[in-house]
């Protein structure tokens, strides 16, 4: 894929380091299902809310498609209409351009999308 996607995928801060660490990202599901699961900015905070609810402690990595070398695919495996970005293949660590924590509310939901470094630096 030539085109640059900026994908956002959500970790705990625990397993981010320990991976990051090792020079490997491979995420909970790249062995159990095959790819990595990410979203597009707008699926974020839907994602997070119906998969992470009432978890702290995780960081939402920032993600750019040209700097990762593993197939990217647009899919819905659930059956729905919507689709979903899919990394097959361990997350090459120069791809991530961001870290940003990730934390829900009080009530554990997740309201607002984390701040990300300013876009003037990327241009």
């Amino acid at each position: 894929m030539n085109d640059r996607v900026i994908l956002y995928h959500i970790v705990s801060r625990e397993r981010w380091e320990r991976e990051a660490a090792s020079g490997v990202y491979r995420g909970d599901t790249l062995d159990s299902e095959g790819f990595i699961h990410c979203s597009l900015r707008e699926q974020v905070l839907r994602v997070a809310n119906e998969r992470f609810r009432g978890q702290s402690e995780l960081v939402l990595l920032v993600i750019d498609s040209t700097r990762s070398t593993p197939e990217l695919r647009f899919e819905n495996t659930e059956g729905g209409a919507e689709l979903f970005p899919h990394i097959y293949g361990a997350l090459d660590l120069e791809s991530v351009t961001a870290v940003l924590p990730f934390d829900p509310d009080d009530a554990g939901r997740f309201q607002r999308f984390p701040v990300e470094p300013s876009a003037s630096q990327h241009a």
